[in-house]
């Protein structure tokens, strides 16, 4: 059972449903209140998994009052709608420090380890560089270091951006605690508050492979939020 080909997903629509809002409201616990155990997730991203949730239970709901062809046929679509919103949450957010193994087993989630022989260690190396795109945003484009073509090593997820508003620079890349994995393009944007303005922002990127294991740390950049 992997992340991989998603067959960690109930295929009942009630299981489904049990299963999608214990992992909400698991992850609105982890990342709720002033200092939120789980900082690596935006909060913008906790609102819209939320969302998705409400989007399908809504719709679920629905068709225990009133059933028809045509409401049937809405609800599955919302149903793949929600299971991409979940699949692609868990692989950006849940399938690395520090969401801990216990907190996947909690949520139902398989671990890494399970049904995979040892692992093939992450020798690859993230380069990148931060481009001032407009006021309250930066672009940072990444690529495979010493490799031909800004390109994703075969078999990778993709790349865990790290990054902090910080006031002094960090000494590790584990101090920034902001992270998100980066799996469908070569670039990401990171958009600010207006009151982050003229403050450091710091940034460290490493490449994940599809096992969930994460490589060397690039050294850290800073950039001056516009």
């Amino acid at each position: 059972m992997t992340d991989g080909n998603h067959d960690y997903i109930p295929g009942n629509d009630e299981a489904f449903n049990q299963f999608f809002r214990g992992i909400t409201q698991y992850v609105a616990a982890k990342t709720s209140g002033p200092t939120p155990e789980w900082a690596h997730i935006p909060q913008s991203e906790c609102i819209n998994f939320h969302q998705a949730y409400t989007d399908w239970y809504r719709t679920y709901a629905i068709n225990f009052q009133a059933r028809s062809a045509k409401l049937s046929k809405e609800k599955e679509k919302i149903r793949r709608i929600a299971e991409s919103s979940l699949q692609n949450y868990v692989k950006r957010f849940l399938r690395f420090e520090p969401v801990t193994n216990l907190d996947r087993e909690n949520m139902g989630l398989p671990n890494h380890e399970i049904g995979f022989t040892p692992h093939r260690e992450v020798s690859e190396l993230v380069e990148f560089e931060i481009k001032l795109r407009k006021i309250h945003e930066l672009t940072i484009n990444f690529w495979c270091k010493d490799a031909p073509g800004k390109v994703k090593p075969r078999g990778y997820d993709g790349a865990v951006l790290a990054w902090g508003i910080l006031d002094t620079p960090p000494e590790r890349p584990e101090e920034l605690l902001r992270r998100t994995l980066v799996s469908s393009r070569h670039f990401y944007r990171i958009i600010f508050d207006d009151n982050d303005r003229g403050k450091n922002v710091y940034i460290a990127m490493a490449w994940q492979n599809q096992r969930g294991h994460i490589g060397t740390w690039s050294e850290i950049k800073s950039a001056k939020i516009p």
